[in-house]
């Protein structure tokens, strides 16, 4: 078992399980993105023991988007954080074995983003709010995530989600494809382990990843060639 201060991870099975957690709204800061860049190492790593990854929030909240004091201070830093929040979003979507998030709550701005990279989506029943709000809160949604999450929404509510920034429930959320299922809060966890260790008994890993690569590789290759230039227009209006 791995433990730093904002995540953890722990072996279930042949499930490899990382815990976001900083005590508040799961922000996504350096320090969250360096510990789970670490715990992904692990988990994606050539030496890697598992077979399938889950990655969960804390109760009532998966990520409630990027760090706003970054994301409105210094335009370096606040570019700096974006890329380090593409880069990982990538990574989530190129990975060599199965992905599940375990949607525990609120996922907002780069916390939705993250649902649509992964293989599978487990979210918590309640009154949460899931979606891209960035239009909304006077910054653009970077073109990554424009193309990230037109590959995974429903075409009927891209539109909605993105350009509109129309937040959704749970439910609309499993419509609109920023999820798979709703379940209540207290089973998101074991749900999320269940899925993922069905898909690691499932798929063999080296076609798994031929087949990764053929779906999703140009698509990465496509928007990490285009990051550069995606990241010096971005700035932020205000409110």
């Amino acid at each position: 078992m791995s433990d730093s201060s904002l995540v953890t991870s722990t072996v279930v099975g042949d499930v490899s399980v990382i815990t976001l957690d900083d005590g508040k709204a799961n922000a996504i800061s350096f320090d969250l993105l360096d510990g789970l860049n670490a715990a992904l190492d692990v988990a994606l790593g050539e030496a890697r023991e598992t077979k399938a990854v889950v990655v969960v929030g804390r109760e009532g909240k998966f990520s409630a988007g990027f760090d706003l004091k970054v994301m409105t201070g210094d335009i370096a830093g606040a570019r700096s954080l974006l890329g380090g929040g593409a880069e990982l979003a990538m990574r989530i979507f190129e990975a060599p074995v199965p992905v599940v998030l375990g949607v525990t709550g609120h996922a907002l701005a780069m916390g939705g983003i993250l649902t649509t990279t992964a293989d599978y989506r487990v979210g918590a029943a309640g009154s949460f709010k899931i979606g891209l709000n960035e239009v909304a809160i006077g910054m653009p949604v970077p073109g990554f995530a424009v193309e990230l999450t037109r590959d995974r929404l429903a075409k009927r509510w891209f539109t909605r989600c993105i350009q509109h920034a129309e937040i959704v429930g749970p439910v609309d959320a499993v419509d609109a494809g920023f999820l798979d299922e709703v379940v209540e809060p207290s089973a998101v966890l074991d749900r999320s382990v269940a899925v993922a260790q069905r898909l690691a008994d499932t798929v063999h890993p080296v076609p798994f990843s031929v087949t990764r690569r053929t779906i999703r590789g140009s698509v990465a290759d496509q928007l990490r060639a285009s990051l550069a230039a995606d990241l010096a227009v971005f700035d932020v209006a205000g409110p």
